[in-house]
């Protein structure tokens, strides 16, 4: 709407009023730290909190991307909302009077204003009118199915508001227009009544139905949902989008849930009405429902604004039904699932049960051990993938490895993506550990393809023992383009060199590299360190210093003496014996760095042996020597292993380290 310009003692006394932890707290999950509160800031995606809020001086400041500002400021970042459209907002809020500039506008602006407020007030009268006639004669059936289908105690039912609305076609019309003297065009736009099609008037959008009014974050009726208690169908009816409600952008218990979703660290989410009522009567008070259509990544992120640790539990029904609307919600949040942002879990309650119906028969504790155990979302998916197939089948087999082979290639963290695929290379190997290495061998090859290279032809005779196997040849043209990264020689430079240095510069390290090198059986590769190497080992021999080390000042004073005979090899090893302001900062890291510099080291010793075995296997005759031919596969696939796993530290110390 067209706001005019506000008085600027409405825009100060909004100020004044609106305290900025109240305001931010509804989209911020804040926890006090000395003065100020913490939280995870809405404006960019982090996992520790860097987004400050200060109630002394009503300001919030973000160490991760500035931003910063008061209470008006972070609603209209947040929301991409207009200054007046926010204080506006915040004056009814937190009721103060609205003055214009121009006397002549404030009555539209009044008028404009009213619009919200009268929504809010015709729905919330109607939630009670709807609550006054469950305890009328007319509404015994709908209270009786409460009490004993669902079986609810008095509190629960006046908890939420559970009501009951008549069957006439026109009742609560009558009851607002007639007796409350609301606008028709109210009721209407409220979702309430609907014109009849011929004969003018309106008729009631819910008759003779369980009434259960949804409310937004702040407890306000926005809409309802009615349940039929006959035939009828629709089962669920919800109200039509308002200018209040969106349901693609609201949850309903979520005024309820809250609480408990930032008390617990984690929300869980089912399908219905019921399942929420029931689950928050048994003191499960972190759930929320979905309103019956499969959950939105806006849905989604609503909820996460109340978990630190953005954890969240699908708890859908373990029917077809149930199970397709998982994999819906799946597909909407997936993106965040992948990369992390969000602790998804996937629970389905024994015997198909929903949350209402296990709670009939089953303590809270037992629903609470299994959301405790509740598979991670990548587990259920891989379930969900090979239940009911036959592995055996070829047909079955090639399908559930394409769908696995296309969930794994989204995991974007590499440490989670080897592990599951690891896990499916077991589930398709189907007992035989030996299929294991050539499972997982398959499956890292579909998931990122080998660049093209040439391969001799391969022959028409085609067995698993042979070298001309396709899955063999994947292996082979997979493997062996493992090669050193363009700056390989460079890091591995550095790192031997800082570790001399190290030695030189700090001896309560030095026995800590001798062991860590004897313990790998690893050796300096440079021939200049290695030289250096040598006759520090040299030296160390002599005095007995391997256990007593010299001071740094008298090792490196011996080397440069035992060095002025060796002129060229000095030229290239000099700058160890010296520390400057950069190379001080380097050694003050020794753990990380020592750890980091042998990592390197044995990265290019794994190389060798990696490249040794796999030349002995690819000059093995398979049919003439089977068992050296599968060994050796073994023995360059260990070494293979080993190289993924180092490479990874490798690539997390040496180039964050060095």
């Amino acid at each position: 709407m067209q706001i005019p310009r506000l008085h600027p003692d409405t825009i100060e006394e909004v100020k004044l009023r609106a305290d900025i932890v109240d305001v931010v707290s509804e989209y911020v999950v804040l926890r006090k730290r000395g003065k100020d509160f913490v939280g995870l800031c809405p404006f960019h995606d982090e996992k520790s909190p860097s987004f400050t809020v200060s109630q002394t001086k009503q300001m919030y400041y973000c160490f991760g991307c500035q931003a910063g500002g008061n209470a008006i400021k972070f609603v209209m970042e947040l929301g991409k909302r207009s200054f007046a459209d926010v204080v506006l907002d915040l004056a009814r809020r937190y009721q103060v009077p609205v003055q214009t500039l121009l006397p002549e506008q404030r009555q539209e602006l009044q008028r404009q204003l009213s619009l919200r407020e009268q929504l809010y007030e015709v729905l919330a009268t109607s939630a009670q009118f709807y609550q006054h006639a469950l305890r009328q004669s007319q509404g015994q059936k709908a209270l009786q199915y409460l009490q004993s289908n669902r079986q609810f105690k008095e509190e629960t039912i006046q908890q939420f508001g559970l009501g009951y609305a008549p069957a006439g076609w026109e009742t609560l019309y009558r009851y607002l227009v007639e007796d409350k003297h609301y606008p028709v065009q109210i009721l209407e736009k409220a979702g309430l009544i609907k014109p009849r099609r011929e004969g003018g008037g309106y008729y009631d959008v819910f008759r003779d139905r369980l009434m259960i009014p949804i409310r937004d974050v702040q407890g306000r009726v926005i809409a309802f949902g009615g349940r039929t208690l006959t035939d009828e169908q629709p089962k669920y009816l919800n109200s039509p989008e308002t200018e209040l409600f969106s349901k693609g952008k609201t949850l309903f218990a979520l005024d309820q849930a809250k609480g408990g979703i930032s008390q617990l660290d984690q929300a869980v989410v089912v399908e219905g009405y019921f399942d929420a009522i029931a689950l928050h009567a048994a003191g499960i008070n972190n759930a929320v429902a979905s309103l019956g259509t499969a959950l939105s990544l806006e849905q989604v992120r609503l909820i996460l604004r109340y978990t630190e640790s953005k954890q969240l539990v699908l708890n859908f029904d373990a029917d077809k039904a149930g199970t397709n609307a998982a994999e819906r919600a799946i597909g909407e949040i997936a993106e965040l699932a992948y990369k992390g942002e969000v602790q998804l879990k996937i629970l389905n309650l024994p015997d198909g049960k929903d949350a209402d119906e296990y709670l009939h028969s089953h303590t809270p504790e037992d629903y609470g051990e299994l959301l405790k155990n509740a598979p991670l979302w990548l587990d259920w998916q891989i379930q969900q993938i090979i239940q009911n197939r036959d592995l055996k089948q070829a047909t079955d087999f090639g399908q559930v490895t394409q769908q696995i082979v296309k969930l794994l290639k989204n995991i974007a963290n590499s440490d989670t993506r080897n592990y599951y695929v690891s896990y499916c290379a077991e589930i398709l190997s189907l007992g035989d550990t030996r299929l294991i290495p050539l499972r997982v061998e398959n499956l890292l090859t579909q998931i990122a393809p080998p660049p093209a290279t040439y391969s001799k032809p391969v022959s028409a005779r085609i067995a698993w023992g042979s070298s001309k196997s396709p899955l063999r040849t994947d292996a082979i043209n997979r493997v062996s383009t493992h090669s050193p990264l363009p700056t390989e020689r460079s890091l591995l430079e550095h790192a031997e060199a800082l570790l001399l240095r190290i030695y030189l510069h700090c001896p309560e390290q030095r026995q800590v590299i001798i062991d860590e090198l004897e313990e790998r059986d690893l050796q300096f590769s440079l021939s200049h360190h290695r030289f250096l190497w040598q006759q520090i080992l040299e030296i160390s021999s002599v005095d007995g210093e391997t256990r007593n080390f010299a001071s740094p000042p008298d090792l490196i004073s011996r080397l440069q003496d035992q060095f002025l005979e060796f002129g060229s090899e000095m030229g290239l090893i000099s700058h160890l014996f010296h520390v400057d302001e950069k190379t001080q900062k380097e050694i003050l890291r020794t753990p990380q760095v020592v750890q980091a510099a042998i990592a390197c080291m044995d990265l290019v010793m794994l190389e060798k042996r990696y490249r040794h075995f796999l030349k002995l296997w690819q000059q093995t005759d398979p049919e003439a020597e089977p068992e050296r031919y599968e060994s050796y596969y073994q023995a360059f696939y260990a070494e293979k292993i080993k190289l993924q796993q180092i490479d990874r530290q490798r690539l997390f110390s040496i180039t964050e380290l060095l």
